[in-house]
């Protein structure tokens, strides 16, 4: 081909190749963006759902025995009701003869819904201080509970003691659950329940300023005047005797949807409404019995309960971050909802003094402390509730495809140790029943090694000069590929006999190989790369299985030559496991996938046969395997013909190299797929081979981040040293299959001291390499075939350690 030389001052026109290179460039970015986004929505759902279940963010503090001598008395002698109104604390009782039943730390789908039937058919609300991370798991239930005329409270988000807590984490508790409550009802609340309260005679030094802050942002906290104790489960009378109030007091009685079996609370309940009305008590919301109390005291309270309640006042100062937000607005005044309502006000009070008070009045008065949720605090609430839902199917959905893929990994390790040393033991067979193994007779005839070379200058001279000391009879062509760099004026002035070089315009390495068999004078082909150095006996080795007139081709033994780097040594390991333990296995199972084109040999009539080397994928190797399988073919692994090849010495070639051979290899599988329905030998590579391909070197690899994930999760958030067990027991699984499989192949056991670091790094980058092109595959595009920088520090094969 002649070229021109460009006119001075104009810019050389790209190539075809140059094009293709920018385009597949071009698409590969946001394709490596799309991956990376993928793991970064897999760690948010993990971390979501982490925090909803209280394992990321919990603090388990409790405190108890502190002073409270900086609590106004008036306070501590109050009743359980406490608001902040203009700076001023209030606390009120509930009115004589009165029960408001309120319920902690649900919603859950098992009880809160018995509960619920339990106040129904009794004709009864309660007030449901609930859990935001609760209410954003069971939004149905929330809905049913609102809908039922029940009222709720916020009772935290991640149910912690505030009282360790600052201004910050205390703001997103209460933020979280009213987004929380917006999206799983609609509404938001006034009230508040502190975990771990109890009597308001409990409030000390440190929880105090809590209470004052809470107050000052608008809300009403609820203290209890009677604990059921119902969580110790002490059985139905005891929780009964001990919920109800003495001397016909009104109570805010405490009991609990959640936590637990809540079975004798379900049967308690029941009983306890039934016994507390027969002595004349009426049940009614916290809202409910703050409208009573706030209409005695304007005096149009309800006949029997006007003046029954008891308002305490003490005068304190607006301080923390709630002073700005609630000042002038009060317990009842403007609420996260954006609503303005204030039980036992306004429309309420009508309400109460309505003498026709209509079911739809009542309802507003009992529910009176929730208010209508609008605007973002809406559409962030269903944002979230969607959120955890995505959250609650995916991990259960990612835990099963975790065991999967522990079995899956597990299963492999132990196939291949099962199988790689049966195939070992067959093939170094001495003595013993068949004697000495044999392909057949020795093949001593000429083969032709063709050696495809684009840009081969570093290594061309090392490679042929290999092949010169081979022991069995050759010939050799390189076919040059439109080298600019004058590989083929190395090649051929080298002088070596039984050289042929071939040269042709760059159409890529399967058209290279393919005008080398064209042109080839043997039956025989042997195929490898232009960076590739044989052992002086490969290629005898190499051809011995071609005694056996049912086998086509046969997949050599290639060695990472560089391997003195911490990138080669990753590699080193990564080759001698994939050749002696999966090749081994494949071998043996007679479905070998892939003969690797650093060493591999074929009939030639048997290439011809299947069309050649195909370029319709970017693993021409792969491709041409299975099509030799589907043409009836056996394709066999040969231990002990060795070649020692460049492996790539940076992370952006190696991460070129491997995203072009994953991605190969499934457009390979896809093309095919038909084999999965091909009948009698031709079809058990489809039987057998296709599958495992496909669970081990791509769903396994592409759901195996999954392990790590979970691992690091569970050492930073629930259990560091058994999860760093759990790593370190696979680690030597890992490490026991891979010193065997150097035993096999008498390397050196030093490089498994890289082992632990492979774990840790370059896995990590092999995922993201198949991610990557799991995702180019699913969404259609196409890449060209990529040339390696080479460095030709790879020589003969006693250079090499």
């Amino acid at each position: 081909m002649t070229s021109t030389t460009p006119s001075r001052g104009r810019r050389r026109a790209p190539t075809k190749m140059e094009r293709a290179a920018g385009k597949a460039a071009a698409l590969q970015k946001p394709r490596v963006i799309l991956a990376l986004l993928l793991l970064l929505g897999l760690t948010s759902v993990m971390l979501l759902d982490g925090y909803l279940r209280s394992e990321i963010g919990n603090d388990a503090r409790v405190r108890d025995g502190a002073a409270y001598d900086k609590v106004p008395q008036k306070i501590l002698d109050g009743g359980p009701l406490l608001t902040f109104t203009g700076g001023t604390a209030k606390t009120q009782s509930v009115p004589k003869k009165t029960i408001v039943l309120t319920f902690d730390d649900g919603p859950t789908p098992t009880w809160t819904p018995q509960i619920l039937k339990v106040l129904d058919d009794n004709d009864v609300e309660a007030t449901f201080f609930m859990v935001g991370s609760m209410v954003s798991r069971y939004p149905g239930v929330v809905k049913d509970l609102v809908d039922q005329g029940n009222e709720v409270g916020i009772h935290t988000f991640t149910h912690v003691d505030l009282s360790y807590q600052g201004t910050g984490r205390l703001q997103r508790e209460l933020k979280q659950t009213q987004l929380a409550l917006a999206g799983a009802a609609g509404i938001t609340t006034t009230l508040f329940r502190a975990p771990y309260s109890s009597e308001i005679n409990a409030v000390d030094n440190y929880s105090w300023p809590v209470y004052k802050e809470i107050g000052n942002l608008g809300y009403t906290s609820v203290f209890v005047d009677t604990d059921s104790d119902d969580w110790k489960k002490p059985g139905v009378s005891k929780i009964v005797q001990w919920a109800t109030p003495k001397n016909d007091k009104g109570a805010v009685v405490l009991m609990h949807d959640a936590g637990g079996d809540r079975s004798e609370t379900v049967k308690a309940l029941d009983t306890y409404i039934k016994k507390m009305k027969a002595k004349g008590y009426s049940f009614t919301t916290v809202s409910g019995a703050m409208a009573k109390l706030n209409g005695a005291q304007n005096g149009a309270g309800r006949t029997g309960t006007a003046g029954s309640g008891q308002a305490v006042e003490a005068g304190v100062g607006q301080t923390g971050a709630g002073a700005g937000a609630g000042a002038g607005a009060g317990a009842l005044g403007e609420q996260p909802g954006g609503a303005q309502s204030a039980p036992g006000s306004g429309s309420a009070n009508n309400s109460a003094n309505n003498s026709s008070n209509n079911s739809s009045n009542k309802v507003n008065i009992e529910q009176s402390g929730q208010q209508k949720a609008t605007g973002s605090t809406l559409y962030e609430g269903k944002a979230l509730i969607y959120a955890v839902a995505v959250a609650e199917w995916v991990l259960p959905l990612l835990s099963w495809l975790l065991l999967v893929v522990g079995i899956s990994v597990m299963g492999r390790f132990g196939m291949m140790l099962i199988l790689a040393r049966r195939h070992y033991r067959q093939r170094n067979r001495k003595r013993g029943k068949g004697g000495k193994f044999s392909w057949g007779p020795t093949v001593t005839r000429p083969v032709t090694v063709i050696v495809p070379a684009y840009n081969e200058k570093e290594c061309i001279a090392n490679t042929l000069h290999s092949l010169a000391q081979s022991t069995h009879p050759i010939e050799i062509i390189v076919v040059d590929d439109g080298s600019t760099d004058g590989t083929k004026e190395i090649a051929e002035s080298l002088g070596l006999p039984n050289v042929r070089v071939i040269r042709q315009e760059n159409a890529g390495k399967p058209a290279a190989l393919n005008n080398g068999v064209r042109n080839a004078s043997y039956d025989i082909v042997v195929m490898m790369d232009g960076d590739t150095v044989f052992e002086p006996d490969a290629v005898h080795q190499l051809v011995q299985p071609f005694a056996d007139p049912g086998i086509g081709a046969v997949a050599g033994n290639a060695k990472v030559g560089n391997r003195n780097t911490i990138i080669g040594a990753w590699q080193h390991i990564e080759y001698v496991m994939g050749f002696n333990l999966d090749r081994r296995m494949y071998d043996l199972l007679r479905c070998m996938p892939t003969i690797p084109g650093a060493i591999g040999a074929f009939r030639r009539d048997a290439v011809l046969e299947v069309g050649g080397m195909s370029e319709d994928t970017l693993a021409e190797d792969t491709d041409i395997t299975i099509a030799m399988h589907r043409a009836g073919w056996r394709v066999v692994y040969q231990e002990h013909a060795r070649a020692w090849t460049e492996a790539p010495s940076s992370l952006k070639q190696l991460w070129s190299q491997r995203y072009r051979w994953s991605y190969g290899t499934m457009q390979a599988l896809w093309k095919h797929r038909k084999s999965l329905t091909d009948k009698g030998p031709s079809g058990r590579f489809g039987r057998i081979g296709m599958p495992l391909v496909v669970i081990f070197q791509i769903i396994t690899p592409v759901l195996a981040p999954l392990i790590d994930v979970f691992t690091i999760y569970s050492m930073i958030f629930v259990d560091f040293w058994a999860s760093l067990l759990a790593w370190l027991a696979v680690l030597v699984v890992q490490l026991v299959c891979a010193a065997y499989a150097f035993r096999l192949d008498r390397e050196k056991y030093r490089y498994l001291a890289m082992l632990p670091l492979q774990q840790l790094a370059y896995r990590q980058m092999m995922y993201l390499v198949l991610i990557h092109s799991s995702v180019t595959a699913l969404t259609g595009g196409r890449l060209r075939w990529q040339k390696l920088k080479r460095t030709g520090e790879v020589g003969t094969p006693a250079g090499v350690s």
